[in-house]
């Protein structure tokens, strides 16, 4: 217990050592928490609009009026010909062009339906989706409005009317960061932990004192809860500042308990740290190591769900993620922050990171002095 003692102390010492390592550790994650959920919104707005109203009547204006008015769409460019307006999407001037036929109003009048074309520029997928997606609701919402209108007195109509009223749960405003926020905090600390914790041994192996730890009487269990334990008390501290200025800065509050939280996060994190410690162990230099770390880290916050949800991947991306620690962290944060989410509803997600834990970490003591010497 003395060693262990001595060696947590000789790794705070020469962590602190560097004032760069400060820097890096709790300046730059707070940084990137601001500036991150500003940039990663989900929510497209000025959507440059194209219109080509070969009708020109009060239904079609009135279609248009109702477009623009939402929000998303901005008008910039309205054609006399299909032609014309593609030309504009092709100069990159609108995203998106609304053909209305001749005859629309007529046809809506008389036949009770009428056609109309969307162009949409898919070179950015996403922007076009959403684009697509915005006009089809207001579309249908516009529809529904025309009905309405024709139905006199709902009292004596036997035309049967479904209204539907959507309720949005654990997120009632729709606010992207309450579940942007989170899961950017585990990206943070998972890159921290799984960065520093790879280069720790392999800045033994080039400074030199690795041959002398491996002459002392330390044990390899003992080693490596000494390389570990430091970093975590580190990522923990990142953590909690993260979750305090999520508080102050846009104002998320947990409905479950924050204690739910740590403990989740203490056993990701010697999960993910034992991981680190394991690239560690087989890496000859610093360089190696990184370039690892952040291919495995990468891989990781791509099928996590953070930015594209799980069940939206394919069948092999969907079992991927069962092997992916920050994935089960991401829906904990999120079921704790939105949902209020106890011990007992996220049971599964500690067992399975208590696999992860142990996996990681035996392999890093198994291997260590295997390839350290």
């Amino acid at each position: 217990m003395r060693t262990l003692k001595f060696l947590l102390r000789k790794e705070l010492l020469q962590i602190f050592r560097d004032p760069a390592i400060f820097k890096i550790l709790f300046i730059m994650p707070m940084v990137q928490l601001l500036i991150l959920p500003l940039a990663a919104d989900y929510e497209v707005k000025n959507i440059n609009l194209g219109v080509v109203d070969h009708d020109r009547s009060a239904y079609s204006r009135k279609m248009v009026d109702k477009i623009i008015s939402s929000g998303y769409f901005r008008l910039r460019d309205y054609s006399s010909t299909y032609a014309q307006g593609l030309k504009a999407i092709e100069q990159d001037k609108t995203d998106l062009l609304l053909e209305i036929p001749t005859q629309f109003e007529r046809r809506l009048i008389k036949e009770n339906e009428s056609e109309i074309l969307i162009s949409v520029n898919a070179i950015n997928g996403v922007k076009a989706g959403l684009g697509a997606a915005y006009i089809q609701g207001i579309l249908q919402d516009y529809n529904m409005e025309i009905r309405m209108q024709w139905i006199q007195d709902l009292r004596f109509n036997r035309i049967p009317v479904i209204q539907v009223v959507p309720a949005n749960w654990y997120n009632p405003n729709m606010n992207y960061r309450m579940f942007m926020v989170p899961g950017i905090l585990v990206m943070l600390v998972t890159m921290i932990g799984s960065s520093f914790a790879s280069n720790n041994i392999v800045r033994e192996k080039e400074m030199g004192t690795i041959e002398q730890i491996n002459v002392s009487p330390i044990k390899k269990a003992q080693f490596i809860v000494g390389k570990l334990v430091p970093f975590w008390i580190l990522a923990i501290t990142v953590l909690t500042m993260g979750l305090i200025l999520a508080r102050l800065v846009y104002g998320i509050i947990p409905l479950g308990h924050y204690v739910t939280i740590y403990i989740f996060a203490t056993v990701y994190l010697v999960a993910i740290l034992g991981l680190g410690l394991l690239l560690s162990t087989y890496a000859q230099t610093q360089q190696q190591s990184m370039l690892v770390s952040f291919f495995i880290t990468m891989i990781f916050n791509l099928l996590s769900g953070l930015y594209t949800p799980i069940e939206s991947m394919p069948a092999w991306a969907q079992m991927i993620t069962w092997f992916n620690p920050v994935s089960y962290f991401i829906e904990v944060m999120r079921m704790v922050m939105l949902k209020g989410s106890g011990l007992a509803d996220i049971r599964y997600h500690i067992f399975a990171m208590i696999g992860f834990a142990l996996f990681f970490n035996g392999w890093a003591i198994l291997n260590y002095r295997k390839r350290s010497g």
